[in-house]
């Protein structure tokens, strides 16, 4: 049972090659646009991202990815009442959104890829994401492999959550997301999926993000990424009734119904 409805992060990707939806928001705009109308459509939260960090893609410069995330943030400034998040591994690049606007960062390397990450999370003071992930982007599907991925994951997030408090970083702007499809195979997937509830013990909020991901398709019909809403829904929902605090998706407008309803239902 869903004790309370977990916030919806909307994906608002600013890149030509994310695995789902690279080159759909083409330019600033594109992206402003459908910032909006997934905060319309419910999200409370719009993660924004500059860099791919699909299987295999490689990274991008800063400059770059500067180009890409700014404006789209300082073009939702006024615009909207959800909280704004960078999606990035680069201090410099969540330093600048923040001051741009943002009230999260979220990385993929849970503070890991840039040397200056943790000393800046301290320093800003808003919202951190640590995700886990096993290996970098262009190799972390080759052969992921644990011997216990539930207790090795928990216990590398518990250590980023400590790195970060004894840093100076607020527990309590910690959140942590055990990373599903990064260095991760089917069955580690569905075993993080089926215990997202162990994560509660670090002390931290938990999000997921199993949006439209691989594993989906491996268990159904090998159907691409915009195909795979239902797998989504069902893996949002999983998460929901564990006490996951913030669901990142895709497809706003179908996790929100599908939230309501269940929670619905659990109270009828």
């Amino acid at each position: 049972m869903m004790e309370s409805a977990p916030l919806i992060m909307g994906i608002v990707n600013v890149t030509p090659d994310s695995f789902s939806d690279g080159g759909a928001l083409g330019d600033s705009q594109a992206a402003i646009d459908h910032a909006l109308r997934l905060e319309d459509d419910g999200a409370a939260i719009l993660d924004i991202g500059g860099e791919s960090t699909r299987p295999g893609a490689e990274p991008v410069s800063l400059d770059e990815e500067r180009r890409r995330v700014l404006p789209v943030i300082e073009g939702l400034i006024g615009r909207t009442d959800a909280l704004l998040s960078i999606d990035t591994r680069k201090a410099d690049i969540a330093k600048e959104a923040v001051a741009a606007g943002s009230a999260i960062w979220n990385d993929v390397s849970a503070l890991s890829y840039d040397e200056a990450s943790v000393e800046t999370a301290a320093f800003l003071d808003c919202e951190i994401v640590l995700m886990h992930a096993q290996g970098d982007p262009r190799v972390m599907q080759k052969q992921p492999e644990y011997v216990d991925v539930i207790a090795e994951v928990k216990a590398y997030l518990a250590a980023r959550v400590e790195l970060c408090v004894v840093a100076g970083v607020k527990r309590e702007r910690l959140i942590v997301d055990p990373g599903i499809g990064f260095g991760k195979t089917l069955d580690h997937n569905l075993a993080l999926l089926a215990n997202l509830n162990e994560f509660s013990s670090l002390d931290c909020r938990v999000l997921i993000g199993a949006s439209r991901k691989r594993f989906i398709a491996a268990l159904d019909r090998d159907e691409p990424a915009i195909d795979r809403v239902g797998g989504s829904i069902a893996a949002a929902l999983s998460g929901a009734r564990q006490g996951a605090d913030i669901i990142r998706v895709h497809d706003v407008a179908a996790t929100r119904q599908a939230l309501a309803v269940t929670s619905a239902i659990d109270k009828a």
